[in-house]
């Protein structure tokens, strides 16, 4: 199995920050998770709580962390009960992709080279009037 991020995200109520259940919680969620398998963590702290990302090398160290006693009783004091717990896999809150995103061609025409315009065609009235249009309409009428 590969090893995988996950993410607790905590948020708080009227009564309890997810900054105050963080400065109850660290210290025995860090070390549990280290002493169990965790080799990275991260805390962030956002207007709308907190989120803990440990990273474990596989799913089965990942559940038996979560079923420890002091796992379950930090997740069982959150400030809402009801609203107040996500737990899911992979990074939280507001955090990029694990892969960079590749490079997209450029939009519009600049992805592809533009057909040059058509020759433009003059016709010449030159040509098409007579050298003294008043000398030929006398003749005309004269003939």
């Amino acid at each position: 199995m590969s090893a995988d991020w996950w993410s607790i995200e905590v948020f708080g109520n009227d009564a309890q920050s997810g900054a105050a259940w963080r400065a109850a919680w660290e210290e025995n969620l860090i070390e549990s998770a280290l002493t169990n398998g965790a080799d990275e963590w991260e805390w962030h702290e956002h207007t709308w709580g907190v989120v803990l990302e440990l990273h474990f090398p596989d799913e089965l160290r990942w559940n038996e962390w979560r079923e420890l006693p002091g796992t379950r009783a930090a997740l069982d004091s959150v400030p809402d009960p009801v609203d107040g717990l996500l737990i899911y896999r992979g990074r939280g809150g507001s955090s990029g992709s694990p892969v960079p995103r590749r490079p997209l061609p450029a939009p519009g025409a600049a992805a592809m080279e533009l057909e040059p315009p058509p020759e433009e065609t003059r016709i010449g009235l030159e040509r098409i009037l007579p050298e003294d249009p008043l000398a030929d309409a006398a003749a005309a009428v004269a003939g």
